[in-house]
């Protein structure tokens, strides 16, 4: 009986020690990266499209309300890959070369054993060879952005692939995951006593808007009350799901990207298009068909990529490693306003969503799609930087449906990657020295909100900001053309600019502490963006090799 006890202790501790083993081994890591996505146009950000399998990676996760991109496509994609901010590797609006100190994500997750796979858009515009430079062990890259249901332009391991069109049942979002799909298939067989990390980057809901006909078919209808009703409804919801954000903000009809094409070229291509948005009620009957078909094939394109996102969460349970893989889902930046057309043009006989069409979802959708903030892809603003996150890992997570209201910036996800890896950064690289990563990891924050960050920089071809604790810095120089000031506990969607009181009747005392802090505020920005132009430069002096 002694033995038997002995016997039954020793299995309990041999499982035991192996359930605390499995737990704590490293996680797997996926980061699910939309393109254009603007804030509200997942479900469990309040929503009209259907996007379940997302959703259950929110309710089985975290949400976060306080997270902030760079503003663009390459920049935030940049930040990622490096831990950076962009000016710091030369990836801001000069697209400099890259630093000789620098390193990428795969180049310090390898230190840990991962492999790493990368399958979609790029956009790193000074890192060319994902394989080679980017330290990646397999890659799918398309750079084929004119077309999704065409490629011509797309890689397998760095190798140019032969030409994919639509008659080949080709779509980006889908032949991304497919190629993804592979590579875990592949590391399943070969390698699964290794962790890895996945980077799968849609070029989805990016314009041109196109999708499947049988998800466009989906939404036909839902939008013809126009933008303001649905900007109104999503913040409702956003309500309704427990989300504290401020007031919802107004209409800035006004606001288009600066590079927009003039509503004359526009209307010549296509039919009702509009360089600006203007109240739904003065569109013409051709004018609402237009822009609420739009909008019905920008929320097909985030349908799909919520299906292509279950495929993928059903592949990690067939290789058993679901509970154990952290999936991170963001965008790059907010919903676009951009007008214009490029690649082989828009086809006016063609169906409008196929991939003869050239669309894009214009200024007054991409308001709604970015409620409760204000303006878009490109500015500084909120409604340019903020970014929907999802947290979900079963092992590492424990809380659930929880939001989190941490102030944090994709510069985080490496030092995140890090901790979670145990270990440090890789620092030095040709002779060079790296300087300390601006980041701060997410994983104290996945277990309750605290904070981590005093301060975070924003710069984007002069649209500039700096969050200080509760304070907001920020300047559009093309629209706006001076700083102003928000208290973003009080007025997160920036609609009392604290600067303007500067010149009114009132508490003389508090009106000088808010030109003294936003004085500040901006000569701080000022070093912040002079260190940071600095070191991606001394990426190529003789002062910065190490000794």
């Amino acid at each position: 009986m002694k033995n038997i006890t002995i016997l039954l202790i020793l299995a309990f501790v041999i499982i035991s020690t192996r359930g605390y083993a499995q737990e704590t081994d490293p996680p797997n890591i996926v980061v699910i990266l939309a393109d254009d996505m603007g804030f509200s146009d997942l479900g469990c950000y309040g929503s009209e499209i259907h996007t379940p399998n997302i959703d259950e990676l929110a309710q089985q996760g975290l949400r976060f309300t306080q997270f902030y991109n760079a503003g663009r496509c390459w920049p935030t994609r940049s930040s990622i890959m490096t831990g950076y901010y962009p000016q710091q590797t030369n990836n801001d609006g000069k697209r400099g070369a890259f630093p000789h100190w620098a390193h990428l994500l795969p180049h310090h997750l390898k230190q840990a054993g991962y492999r790493n796979y990368h399958s979609g858009k790029w956009h790193v515009p000074n890192v060319k060879k994902i394989i080679e430079e980017g330290g990646f062990d397999r890659s799918y890259h398309t750079g084929a952005y004119d077309n999704h249901f065409a490629a011509s332009n797309h890689f397998l391991n760095d190798e140019p692939l032969p030409p994919a069109k639509e008659s080949d049942g080709y779509y980006s979002t889908t032949a991304i995951t497919n190629y993804a799909l592979d590579f875990l298939e592949e590391h399943h067989k070969k390698h699964n006593k290794d962790p890895f990390f996945l980077y799968l980057a849609y070029i989805t809901p990016h314009f041109p808007v196109q999708a499947p006909e049988e998800d466009i078919a989906k939404y036909m209808g839902k939008y013809d009350e126009g933008w303001e009703v649905l900007k109104h409804q999503r913040y409702a919801r956003q309500q309704e799901l427990g989300f504290s954000l401020g007031e919802n903000s107004p209409f800035e009809y006004m606001v288009t990207a600066p590079w927009s094409w003039p509503d004359q070229w526009l209307r010549d291509s296509i039919d009702g298009e509009m360089r600006l948005a203007r109240p739904w009620e003065q569109l013409t009957k051709q004018e609402k068909f237009l822009q609420a078909r739009k909008m019905a094939i920008h929320a097909a394109m985030v349908d799909r990529i919520d299906q292509e996102t279950g495929r993928l969460m059903d592949k990690l349970e067939q290789m058993g490693v679901g509970d154990n893989t952290l999936i991170l889902f963001l965008s790059d930046n907010g919903a676009s306003a951009e007008q214009i057309i490029r690649g082989e043009g828009h086809d006016p006989d063609a169906p409008l969503g196929s991939g003869a069409s050239y669309l894009c979802l214009g200024p007054g959708f991409s308001t709604a799609c970015n409620t409760p903030f204000r303006r878009h892809k490109h500015w500084t603003h909120e409604g340019g930087i903020a970014t929907p996150l999802i947290a979900s890992w079963p092992y590492g997570i424990k809380s659930r449906g929880e939001f989190r209201n941490s102030m944090g910036h994709v510069i985080d996800l490496l030092p995140t990657f890090l901790e979670l890896a145990g270990v440090e950064p890789v620092k030095e690289n040709n002779g060079y020295s790296a300087p300390e990563l601006p980041g701060q990891s997410l994983v104290p924050v996945f277990s309750g909100d605290q904070k981590i960050h005093e301060e975070l920089y924003f710069s984007h071809e002069g649209n500039n900001a700096l969050r200080s604790g509760k304070w907001k810095a920020v300047i559009s120089r093309n629209i706006d053309g001076r700083w102003q000031l928000y208290n973003m506990e009080e007025d997160r969607t920036e609609l009392n600019n604290l600067a303007d009181n500067f010149f009114r009747f009132g508490d003389d005392a508090w009106k000088q502490s808010m030109q003294q802090r936003l004085t500040s505020m901006k000569e701080r920005w000022e070093t912040l963006d002079k260190l940071y132009q600095q070191q991606g430069k001394a990426g190529f002096e003789s002062t910065a090799r190490i000794p």
